[in-house]
This record gives C-alpha cells, sequence and structure tokens, in this order.
C-alpha cells in the first residue's frame, strides 16, 4: 500500500470576531498519497482556499490533527511551521510572484538563498529546475521577455527546486488563456509522473480533469472524494 504524505484527521478552522465565531472548516479527514494528483474544487466560500493554507503549513488548524510526512505540523511554532514550508512544500500561485529584475534562473534559485545553498549549486539546480519545465533555453531572460506561460513555468520550477515532497498549486490558470493553461497542465502531469505529489486548488471543472482524484469541498465539509480508476489501481498494488 502507498504511504499517506498527507493525513488530515477532523481538521476544523474557525475564526473569531468579537463575539462571533465563524466556522469554516467543520471535520475535514483525509488522507493523500505520495505521488498522488489531487484537484480541490468547491464553489466561492466552500473553504477550500483555507484548507490549502492549512496544508501549506500557511495557516494552523483550531482543532484536529495535520500529519505531513509522519510530522504533526498541527502544533508547530511559526518557525518550525516556516522550515517545514521551505523543506517540505512548493508553492504555485496564480499571481505569478516573480521579480522582475531577476532573470528566470535567478527567480528560480531564490528559495535555494534561503536554505543557505552556495551559488555554484544554486546555479545547477535552478537549471535543472527549468529543465524539468521545459525552459532552460529562457533561463537568462528576464520576466518582461517571457510569456505568461512561461513565466508560470517558471514560477513552477521555483517551487520544484528545494525537492519537495509535496507541490501545492492555488489556481495556477487563473490568469492565463486556454491554450497557455493547457501547456501549463501538461507541465503539473509530467512533474507527478516523475514522482512529485500535485495538489491544486481550482474552480475550473476542465482543469480539475487533470488530476486524478477530485475532492469536494462545501459548506466546510468533504462533499465527495472521487478517484479515476488508473488511481485506485495504482494504490492497491
Amino acid at each position: 500500500m502507498t504511504k499517506a504524505i498527507i493525513r488530515l484527521e477532523d481538521i476544523q478552522k474557525s475564526y473569531f470576531m468579537g463575539h462571533q465565531t465563524l466556522s469554516v472548516l467543520k471535520g475535514i479527514s483525509l488522507d493523500i498519497f505520495k505521488n498522488e494528483y489531487v484537484a480541490l474544487m468547491g464553489p466561492s466560500g466552500s473553504g477550500k482556499s483555507t484548507l490549502m493554507n492549512i496544508l501549506g503549513c500557511l495557516d494552523s488548524p483550531t482543532g484536529g490533527r495535520y500529519i505531513l510526512n509522519d510530522k504533526d505540523v498541527s502544533k508547530m511554532s511559526d518557525d518550525e511551521l516556516a522550515e517545514v514550508r521551505n523543506t517540505e512544500i512548493g508553492f504555485v500561485f496564480q499571481q505569478f510572484n516573480l521579480l522582475p529584475r531577476l532573470t528566470a534562473a535567478e527567480n528560480v534559485a531564490l528559495p535555494l538563498i534561503y536554505a543557505g545553498v552556495n551559488k555554484k549549486e544554486r546555479n545547477e539546480r535552478a537549471l535543472e529546475a527549468l529543465k524539468k519545465v521545459d525552459l532552460a533555453d529562457r533561463s537568462h531572460h528576464k520576466s518582461n521577455e517571457l510569456s505568461g506561460g512561461q513565466i508560470q513555468r517558471v514560477a513552477i520550477a521555483r517551487a520544484l527546486v528545494n525537492n519537495p515532497s509535496l507541490l501545492l498549486a492555488d489556481e495556477p490558470t487563473g490568469n492565463l488563456d486556454s491554450k497557455t493553461s493547457v501547456e501549463v497542465m501538461k507541465i503539473f502531469g509530467k512533474i507527478q509522473e516523475a514522482g512529485n505529489t500535485v495538489v491544486l486548488v481550482t474552480h475550473e471543472e476542465d482543469i480539475a480533469h487533470y488530476a486524478h482524484r477530485v475532492v469536494r469541498l462545501r459548506d466546510g465539509l468533504i462533499e465527495s472524494d472521487l478517484i479515476s480508476e488508473e488511481s485506485m489501481i495504482t494504490h492497491s498494488s
């Protein structure tokens, strides 16, 4: 049986405003396995963005347990969570968040600077990550010399450069046209096939179709969790 890289046990998240309590997540239990490709879907207000923030260790639950790679991250301090984010998780956002003055390779290498990696190794690993997204030939280009799809691929390479256990993508095609969205989703497919675990949040059915498993949220609870037959065969073998 494939190992669960993510285990959520009765995850709850509430926000307290004066005397009022807003319950956003009302008890989410979910296992995500190594090398899975999962889409989180749900209407506005369903809790999918809050769940993504908890999965990415950007926020902590108010109840329940979150086990990531055998570590209970639900009770960690901010510093410990920052360490997990830097080493275990790669983020891809709808807003590409690249620094315009830097080249593609320099943008990709940024997380390695924070990790204290020397310049020679940074350059090598940045180029390797750009190869994974078919952009090695654009490594010296700045973002104003790249198309929207190429910029998002640079952002994906940056998310991969630390060799994370988990790649989280939040509406990764939200700012792209249909043709470019298809190109970017094919890149995610290649990354998953290479052994990465990919979780993406999307409200677009055609984008969710690329994932092998679709988890739908409604009103802070899991409404459905459907796995393709291909994935079921993989995880039972």
